[in-house]
C-alpha cells in the first residue's frame, strides 16, 4: 500500500506536466466531471465497504478465539479499513447525504469510560460529561438524563440508542474510533511512545482480564456489525437511487463544479488542518489526535490528502488493484484557468509529501504522531506545522481556482486556524 502511495505521488506531478499548459484538446465538460465524480463516489464508498466485511470477518474471528495473533489480525484489519475509509472524506462537506451519516461512521473524539473501564476516573471530565465513566459494558442499567435505560441485552439496537446520549457529543457508543477503542484500549503512554495495549484476555471467557468479558465480546460484535450496516448505507447513498446521487446530480454543471471543490476545501482547512492537526498542536494533547488509541493518525491523516488527490486528478486505486480514471477538476481547470490549475496541482503535491514526511516518522520509528504534537518536541511540532501550512495552502488554492472559474462555495472554518485565543489552552 505504501509503494502505491509513493506512486502516487509521482503520478501527481507528472500530471502537472500533462495538463500544465492548459491546452489539453478535447476538454471534459462539467457534466462529465461530475459523472465521474459521481463514479468515484461509488467506487471508493464500494470499496470501505467491503473492507469493512474484511473487518467484520477478523473481529469474529477474534471473538471465537481469542488470542494475541487473533487480536493483532483483528487490528491490522481496522488499520487497513481505515485507509479506505478515509479516501473517503474528500466528498463530506458539499453532500449534506453523506454528512448525514458521517456522525455514526467516524465520530470522535470520544469519553472511553462511557464505554468500558477507564485507568482513572477524571473528576474535571465527569463534571463536564456525567457519563463520562458509565461503562456501559460493565452496567445492565445507566441512568441517562432522567430515564435508567436497561441495557441487560446488548443489542446492535441498543448500542446504537447510545450514540451521543444525553446530547452529548463526547459519547460516542458507534463507528471506527469505538472499534478502536475495544480492541487496543487506552493509549496511556501520554506523549510517550507507545500506543494501547489491551490484552486479549479481555476477551477471553475462560481467562476473563478486566471483568465482563461476554458483555464487552456482545457489545464489540454489535458495534462491529453497525459500522458495516452504516458503510454500506454510505456506499448505497451514491447507487443510481440514492440521495447523495440524485441531490448531486440535480444539482447541474457549474454547481455540483462548486460542490466538489467545497469537499475539497472544507477538509483541507476547518476539518483537518483545523479540528484534527492544529488543535492538538496548540494543547500538546494526545487525546486530540485522530486515531489515539492505535497511534494511526498519521496513515489517517495521509489517506485523506490521498482521497482528495483521486477526486481532484479523477484518478482511482480500487480495492481489487484496478484503477478507475475519468475527467476530475483537475482536467477542467486546466483548459478554464490554466495558471491557478498549475498552482493547485503543486499545493495538493505539496501537501501529500508533507503528510508523507509524518508518516516516515512514524513508520521508521522515530516517533508516533502524540509524540510529534508533545511540548517541548520543536522538530516533531515543526513537521506537523508544515503540514497544517500545506493545507491551508491548499485551501487557498481552491479558492483561487473557485474565483478563476467564477464558481461559489463556502470553506468551513475551525477555532484552532481562525482565532486561536478561543481555543483553551493548558
Amino acid at each position: 500500500m505504501r509503494k502505491y502511495w509513493l506512486e502516487l505521488l509521482t503520478a501527481t506531478a507528472l500530471t502537472l506536466a500533462a495538463f500544465g499548459s492548459g491546452t489539453r484538446a478535447n476538454a471534459a465538460t462539467a457534466e462529465d466531471v461530475n459523472r465521474h465524480y459521481v463514479a468515484m463516489a461509488q467506487a471508493m464508498y464500494g470499496d470501505a465497504y467491503a473492507s469493512a466485511l474484511t473487518l467484520q470477518s477478523a473481529i469474529n474471528a477474534f471473538l471465537a478465539a481469542p488470542s494475541p495473533e487473533t487480536l493483532s489480525a483483528a487490528r491490522a484489519a481496522w488499520v487497513e479499513t481505515r485507509h479506505w475509509y478515509q479516501r473517503t472524506e474528500g466528498f463530506r462537506f458539499g453532500n449534506p447525504a453523506v454528512d448525514d451519516l458521517e456522525g455514526r461512521v467516524n465520530s470522535w473524539p470520544l469519553d472511553e469510560g462511557f464505554i468500558d473501564y477507564i485507568a482513572k476516573v477524571d473528576e474535571e471530565a465527569s463534571e463536564e460529561n456525567p457519563l463520562y465513566a458509565a461503562n456501559v459494558i460493565a452496567n445492565k442499567k445507566v441512568r441517562i438524563g432522567n430515564e435508567d435505560v436497561d441495557l441487560t441485552d446488548l443489542t446492535t439496537e441498543k448500542i446504537a440508542a447510545l450514540q451521543e446520549a444525553d446530547g452529548n457529543e463526547a459519547n460516542v457508543a458507534i463507528g471506527y474510533h469505538a472499534i478502536e477503542f475495544l480492541l487496543w484500549g487506552q493509549d496511556l503512554n501520554g506523549t510517550g511512545p507507545g500506543a494501547g495495549n489491551r490484552p486479549y484476555t479481555d476477551y477471553d471467557l475462560k481467562n476473563c482480564t478486566g471483568g465482563n468479558c461476554d458483555r464487552r465480546a456482545a457489545y464489540l460484535k454489535g458495534v462491529t456489525d453497525l459500522l458495516v450496516a452504516d458503510s454500506k448505507a454510505m456506499k448505497d447513498i451514491w447507487e443510481p437511487d440514492g440521495k447523495a446521487n440524485k441531490d448531486f446530480t440535480a444539482l447541474g454543471g457549474r454547481e455540483g463544479l462548486g460542490v466538489i471543490l467545497t469537499g475539497l476545501g472544507s477538509l483541507s482547512y476547518g476539518e483537518l488542518a483545523g479540528e484534527r492537526m492544529k488543535l492538538g498542536l496548540i494543547l500538546h494533547d494526545p487525546e486530540e489526535e485522530h486515531d489515539c488509541f492505535s497511534d494511526n493518525t498519521q496513515n489517517s491523516h495521509f489517506d485523506d490528502q490521498a482521497g482528495m488527490v483521486e477526486i481532484y486528478t479523477g484518478t482511482v486505486k480500487r480495492l481489487d488493484g484496478t484503477t478507475l480514471e475519468g475527467p476530475g477538476i483537475q482536467e477542467l481547470a486546466a483548459a478554464e484557468a490554466p495558471e491557478q490549475g498549475q498552482a493547485m496541482d503543486k499545493l495538493m503535491a505539496d501537501t501529500l509529501a508533507r503528510m508523507q514526511a509524518l508518516k516516515d516518522r512514524a513508520e521508521t520509528g522515530k516517533e508516533a504522531y502524540d509524540q510529534m504534537i508533545a511540548a517541548g518536541n520543536s522538530e516533531g511540532n515543526a513537521a506537523v506545522q508544515a503540514a497544517i501550512d500545506a493545507l491551508v495552502a491548499q485551501t487557498h488554492g481552491v479558492e483561487a481556482l473557485v474565483a478563476a472559474m467564477k464558481l461559489s462555495i463556502k470553506v468551513e472554518g475551525s477555532d484552532s486556524l481562525d482565532d486561536p485565543a478561543k481555543v483553551n489552552t493548558p
